[in-house]
């Protein structure tokens, strides 16, 4: 996939191993950022890319910071549109109850690729029946 830096430290996003779904993506700054407990901050990544037609980018958490840390990007998921040029900006929330500290260039999120179906939506009066209906919230019964 292209990607052009727009910061010229910025990393090269790179896949932590060879079955990785997401590539990892690496704050772009040159000092220590700090994160206090609560607080939520836009950390640059110095990329943007240029997703096919198609398809999506999706910032997932890197599951060693969320776990170990508490940080992970305040959306849950973010979202890249295929036609989005701008920087990749991950929104970093600290679910922690201490300070985190960011190392300069450290990976901070993975960006992962999929296709996606865009529907056109139809108002009707109503819908099919199914056996599960309008059960949510755990109404399968199962744990």
């Amino acid at each position: 996939m292209k990607f052009k830096k727009v910061r010229p430290d910025a990393r090269t996003p790179l896949y932590g191993s060879a079955d990785a779904a997401g590539a990892d993506l690496y704050v772009c700054c040159d000092r220590e950022t700090v994160i206090e407990a609560g607080e939520t901050l836009m950390l640059p990544t110095g990329i943007a890319v240029a997703i096919p037609s198609g398809y999506v980018g999706l910032i997932f958490a890197r599951s060693g910071l969320a776990t170990k840390r508490g940080l992970a990007p305040a959306n849950k998921v973010g979202v890249i549109d295929a036609d989005y040029r701008g920087e990749i900006m991950v929104s970093m929330l600290n679910h922690s109850d201490t300070p985190q500290t960011i190392a300069p260039y450290e990976r901070i999120a993975q960006l992962v690729i999929v296709p996606f179906v865009q529907q056109s939506y139809e108002e009707v009066d109503q819908l099919e029946d199914t056996e599960r209906g309008a059960g949510g919230f755990g109404s399968t019964g199962r744990s």
